[in-house]
């Protein structure tokens, strides 16, 4: 885990507004994410996880309020200074979004060679060591998407999203569809590379099991908003009924129960 002093915020949002039509998402949302650490977003269905995800990284332009990112307001960008700013962004899609006409070698490669500039030899190189990167066997570049498992899909499209070597990595979640033992390795690939590149992920999960075993802190929408961002203890303690009955109800309390026997195993 990461210090207990905080670092500074690598995304400050304020007063961020998303609405479809008439209907609103979120209205006045703030939110720090900090330099370093796995932030975990959770909520209940409907309360925007991933447009929030979406409007930080671009694909989203928000209604009304301000997004800044390693100091810079998006929302005031160019196109062409936004563009290069979001190269340092990371994302993994929940399906994964890979090209299913392309093998996953090439999946990787291309933002190098469309934002890198490398040659497809070079970028193809490279390639190869994300995909060890992201703990996939040196037989699977060739492979096409279709004939991945989807644990191997979800570690095709990490590699694609740290090609760039990105500073902050944005995960949609990234354990969906994955069995407990896969899940659980995913999720200690994530923490190893955060550890090892530095990174910064924010993480949109149902998962109770990565909750408590990976993230630093967890940020929890609700009433449109962030309701309550903190340490997992201190959320889980919050007085509000969703979070009591998501936090302490039996798959909650059988995620801590797991955790605390990994622990104590320790």
């Amino acid at each position: 885990m990461v210090s207990q002093t905080a670092p500074e915020a690598i995304i400050r949002i304020r007063k961020l507004r998303n609405c479809f039509g008439t209907q609103c998402v979120h209205e006045d949302l703030d939110l720090d994410v900090r330099r370093g650490e796995i932030l975990g977003v959770v909520g209940g269905s409907g309360t925007g996880k991933s447009v929030l995800l979406r409007s930080i990284v671009g694909l989203r332009r928000p209604t009304a309020g301000q997004i800044h990112v390693f100091g810079e307001d998006l929302m005031a960008l160019s196109g062409a200074h936004r563009s290069t700013l979001e190269r340092r962004f990371g994302v993994l899609f929940q399906r994964g979004a890979l090209f299913s006409s392309q093998t996953v070698t090439e999946n990787v490669a291309l933002p190098l060679i469309e934002y890198a500039g490398l040659s497809r030899s070079d970028a193809e190189q490279l390639a190869q060591v994300k995909l060890a990167l992201a703990g996939l066997p040196p037989n699977a570049g060739n492979k096409y998407p279709a004939s991945l498992s989807g644990g191997m899909v979800k570690r095709a499209a990490l590699a694609r999203a740290l090609a760039l070597d990105p500073d902050i990595l944005f995960l949609d979640e990234p354990t969906a569809g994955l069995d407990p033992i896969g899940a659980a390795a995913f999720d200690s690939l994530i923490r190893t590379l955060r550890d090892a590149l530095g990174l910064t992920v924010f993480l949109v999960t149902h998962d109770l099991d990565t909750l408590y075993t990976i993230c630093d802190r967890v940020a929890v929408l609700s009433q449109k908003k962030v309701l309550v961002v903190d340490t997992l203890d201190v959320v889980a303690s919050t007085d509000d009924a969703w979070i009591q009955e998501y936090f302490h109800g039996p798959r909650g309390r059988a995620a801590q129960q797991a955790v605390t026997n990994i622990r104590e195993r320790q």
